[in-house]
């Protein structure tokens, strides 16, 4: 089963916000959706690396990297941490790295763009704070959907396709 947002926005009008267009669908699993945990960071991965190693079940990675196009935010040893630890997606407001294996892990991916330079860690960012991108604020405890035709977000959690 998997989520079709168009038939979501058709559905559910009332509770969706659409992020604007640019972002490209990266990982193995091209539809996925769930809970919002959130991160801000700056070329800083250091915070998606620690969410990454914790249980992620029905929840989805939000990284605020401020749109930068200087580093990729996500690579292949994360998403497959990611992926062991049951997360259904990561979405990168920035670059991810490693798309040709990202490719083939069971995990929803979608950024901005791909670079193939590491980000430095110095262990700066925010955790689980609203961000804004894609002319949508986005809250922790809220819901990400996403698949080929791009994101939205939900203040409730909606049903996959049957």
């Amino acid at each position: 089963m998997t989520y079709v947002l168009p038939d979501l926005c058709d559905d559910f009008p009332e509770n969706i916000q659409v992020i604007e267009p640019g972002f490209g669908n990266f990982g193995g699993r091209e539809s996925f959706g769930g809970e919002i945990v959130t991160i801000k960071c700056h070329e800083d991965n250091s915070l998606v690396a620690a969410q990454a190693d914790l249980p992620g079940t029905g929840k989805v990675l939000v990284v605020d990297g401020g749109g930068s196009l200087r580093c990729g935010l996500l690579g292949d040893n994360l998403a497959l941490k990611a992926e062991k630890n049951g997360w259904e997606g990561i979405v990168v407001y920035g670059c991810i790295r490693d798309v040709d294996i990202i490719a083939t892990i069971n995990l929803g991916v979608q950024a901005i763009a791909t670079n193939p330079m590491k980000s430095v860690k110095r262990d700066v960012g925010l955790l689980n704070i609203a961000v804004n991108f894609g002319g949508v604020a986005i809250n922790p405890g809220d819901y990400i959907y996403g698949d080929n035709n791009g994101l939205i977000v939900s203040n409730k959690a909606l049903p996959k396709a049957d």
